[in-house]
């Protein structure tokens, strides 16, 4: 049997020490954990740590690792003392935009199939007897929520994994990560170099710090959070014991940014009230400065901050009014531009891995995905919102890190809409037809970056135009934030007119050199080695043949491709599997290019006198591209659309960008020609039954569940990654599907996550969802058991109400493609 490979764990806090047991119990047992503090508690979060554990989130990744952590913690000891209190969640509502949300948290809780209850005021204070009834209306109460002893949990994960062979080295500051041809080394310390094949940081606030020693951007942001402790409450005295500690549930009050923890006899109390606090890491003590009696995550207390909270908390549990606080600090955590963790490997040094800005609730889960890269190659658990590769070169920049970090701080405990953007920072990336958007009165969303038109204020007028047939019906309140009935006058131009949609922010990556259709070959589903101007739809899957991305590859030269990608994500991954002999050359032309969508019965009218090139059926098929010139300006078109109308995607260099769209909008004139947004292209994309990755599939998904088996070439003769797993899988063996549904009352939009039950039981979860313009009836799509066929009546979850809904057969619009294709 051959040795397992040398790993090196920086950090011995609680995500570390997670790692090092989901690790050796899968038989890596070369293990050895470093940290600059004393063990057990070495100075890090995990030190200072309040441990509450309330598992629902809008992310169904990040309710399953804290699932997960509860199952773990709830199944380890110290001595017969506990890891995990299972004591319970319960967030209460002091207003109705609160409780609404509160059904809405439901929801999800459902969705992700934790068990979950909406409770009245007087259930929430039977929960827990401190709070003031008259200030709530009632509450979120999750049994399987609880306390994590987090410093009593690393020891005994650390037990464990000493156990089966791991090492825990504390007062150990690391220096530098040694190198060589590209990968680690071992890791420096001031006793010298530890020898590694991998080296996993998973040092929290101190992440950055590590992940520079490889020229490795880590976006993260330590920031203080207030806590402190109560002295004795008269009406805990008694409750409790020492081994108990806690029997109420674990207490939130997000209306004042609030949540409560028992302790015997005591309350301990953390807010997000106050001012954001960015910390300097330069200015904590580090590596030999490290001592149990200076944890440099603890902050002194500012009590001036913690005023105005310490009045609320009097408040909701009026007990406390006859109590005073005891101790109080400043605990610093990593929060990140997106509030998700930071899971990856390094780009450009293999073998150097991170797992930060991990919290407690999701250590264990973290850590076992972690475990599971390293060891299987593959998370079972979806993790492109968790990976560190998601974000833009923008979002990496020191000062957007550390506004949307604070931001995070500030609305950690708001009701956000799905839609909401963040007010700052804006305009950082904008595609070369803005200006032309501002004049149409551009109603901008932003996401990655990018300013992106969900609607134009110019077309309000066509609303009063729209037939009867098309005129959407008024929304709930939550509906309708961020959304205009302007969507339907654009989308009903796209169907019976021609409208233009910036397609700019869409991922473009240039793949060539003479290896160029190998990869592309290895690497998806299709066919590439078609003939020039061939465009292919196409999957790529990891080797368990689950989606890792969908894609859409133009051969443009014998040895050139352009990839319509979804992200970043997509860019590291190529990149990852290039050939290092130089023959496959990758590169993000995003920037430097743009695209129109000019989609619509009436887009070769628009065209036809603008460029001597042949726009007609035959002379540019469907799925086809080739270059062209348009009123002079050179593009490449390509024959698709993701609306489902006829038309071109249209491309571009970003300086010809501005020239491209007065073109074809003074051509447009006498057809009716609209700009038309995300709001329109969406309802329209789904009534032709197009995916989204990342929304309605990911690597949890296989193609036949996700409704596209027809991407996968069985035929094909090179081979590619995941062939073999999807080999005996069709659409007749798949135990669930990608569902299209409809609302009956014609009027009920969902946004998405919602639970679905079928004959009354919780059976699947909303992925996308929108009004359908054309069809006149809400639309969504769902992850459903594959017996839940075409006809099967269905509700949604929606703020505590049910929703009638019919899955139905897909596409909704143009099933035989005829409009496409015209």
């Amino acid at each position: 049997m051959s040795a397992t490979p040398r790993v090196v764990v920086i950090g011995a806090g609680i995500v570390g020490a997670n790692l090092a047991d989901e690790l050796t119990a899968r038989g890596w047992d070369r293990v050895t954990v470093l940290d600059q503090g004393p063990l057990p508690l070495t100075g890090g979060s995990t030190s200072h740590a309040p441990g509450l554990v309330f598992q629902t989130n809008a992310s169904r990744t990040m309710t399953a690792f804290a699932g997960y952590t509860v199952e773990k913690f709830t199944g380890i000891d110290v001595d017969g003392a506990w890891c995990f209190n299972q004591v319970g969640g319960l967030e209460v509502a002091t207003t109705p935009e609160r409780l609404a949300d509160l059904h809405r948290k439901q929801g999800w809780a459902t969705s992700w199939g934790v068990e979950s209850q909406v409770v009245d005021a007087d259930e929430c204070v039977r929960l827990h007897p401190l709070v003031d009834r008259d200030r709530i209306l009632g509450g979120l109460h999750i049994p399987s929520d609880g306390l994590a002893k987090a410093s009593r949990a690393v020891v005994a994960l650390a037990r464990r994994a000493e156990a089966r062979g791991a090492r825990f080295q504390g007062s150990t500051r690391v220096t530098g990560i040694e190198q060589a041809g590209g990968r680690v080394t071992g890791v420096r310390t001031p006793d010298g170099v530890v020898p590694a094949d991998v080296v996993v940081s998973c040092a929290g606030f101190w992440g950055q710090e590590l992940g520079a020693m490889v020229g490795m951007d880590v976006p993260l942001l330590p920031l203080a959070h207030q806590f402190a402790w109560t002295g004795q409450v008269p009406d805990l005295v008694g409750r409790n014991d020492e081994l108990g500690e806690a029997s109420l549930p674990i207490l939130r009050h997000q209306d004042q940014d609030l949540y409560f923890r028992e302790r015997v006899d005591r309350l301990g109390i953390g807010s997000y009230a106050h001012r954001p606090m960015p910390v300097d890491l330069r200015e904590l003590p580090q590596g030999e400065d490290v001592r149990e009696s200076s944890m440099p995550s603890m902050l002194p207390f500012t009590e001036e901050d913690f005023a105005p909270v310490w009045e609320q908390s009097r408040l909701l549990l009026p007990s406390l009014r006859s109590s005073k606080i005891d101790t109080g600090f400043n605990g610093v955590f990593s929060f990140t531009p997106d509030g998700g963790p930071l899971i990856g490997e390094s780009p450009d040094v293999a073998g150097f891995w991170i797992a930060e800005a991990v919290w407690v609730t999701h250590s264990a889960g973290v850590a076992r995905a972690v475990a599971q890269l390293l060891v299987d190659g593959r998370s079972e658990i979806d993790l492109h919102g968790c990976d560190v590769h998601r974000f833009e070169d923008v979002q990496l920049s020191p000062e957007y890190v550390s506004e949307t970090s604070q931001q995070n701080f500030v609305e950690v405990y708001d009701v956000v809409h799905p839609l909401q953007p963040r007010m700052s920072p804006r305009d950082l990336r904008v595609s070369p037809f803005h200006a032309r958007q501002q004049e149409l009165g551009a109603v901008f969303l932003e996401a990655g970056g990018w300013e992106r038109p969900h609607w134009y204020e110019a077309n309000a007028p066509l609303v009063d135009e729209l037939p009867a047939e098309w005129v959407p019906p008024e929304r709930d309140a939550w509906a309708a934030r961020f959304w205009s009935p302007i969507a339907a006058a654009e989308a009903w131009r796209t169907r019976t007119a021609v409208a233009m949609y910036d397609m700019t922010p869409l991922t473009r990556l240039e793949v060539s050199g003479p290896g160029a259709l190998a990869l592309l070959q290895r690497l998806t589903t299709g066919e590439m080695d078609k003939s020039v101007g061939a465009v292919t739809y196409t999957l790529a899957l990891d080797e368990a043949g689950g989606i890792r991305s969908d894609l859409t590859v133009a051969r443009l030269g014998e040895q050139l491709f352009q990839v319509g990608a979804n992200g970043p994500l997509d860019l590291d991954h190529l990149r990852r599997q290039a050939p290092d002999d130089g023959s496959v050359q990758i590169r993000d032309t995003t920037g430097g290019t743009c695209c129109i969508g000019l989609w619509g019965p009436r887009a070769r009218d628009v065209v036809r006198g603008l460029t001597a090139d042949d726009f007609s059926d035959d002379g540019l098929k469907y799925f086809r591209a080739k270059r062209a010139r348009i009123g002079g300006v050179p593009v490449t078109a390509m024959r698709l659309s993701y609306v489902g109308e006829l038309g071109w995607e249209i491309y571009a260099g970003a300086d010809n960008g501005r020239r491209l769209w007065d073109v074809l909008w003074a051509a447009g004139q006498e057809h009716g020609i609209v700009a038309a947004g995300r709001a329109a292209f969406n309802s329209l994309r789904l009534e032709k039954g197009y995916r989204a990755w990342g929304h309605d599939m990911t690597t949890e998904h296989d193609p036949y569940e996700a409704g596209l088996g027809f991407a996968v070439r069985r035929q094909k003769t090179a081979d590619f990654v995941g062939r073999q797993a999807v080999a005996g899988r069709s659409a007749d063996t798949v135990g669930r599907r990608l569902s299209c549904l409809t609302i009956d009352d014609g009027r009920s939009v969902v946004l998405g996550h919602e639970p679905v039950f079928v004959d009354g039981r919780p059976a699947g979860y909303v992925t996308s969802a929108a009004f359908g313009h054309t069809v006149g009836r809400p639309i969504a799509y769902a992850w459903l058991p594959a017996s839940a066929a075409v006809g099967t009546s269905v509700e949604i979850g929606y703020f505590g109400t049910r929703i009638a809904a019919t899955v139905t057969a897909e596409p909704l619009v143009d099933p035989g493609m005829t409009r496409l294709r015209g």
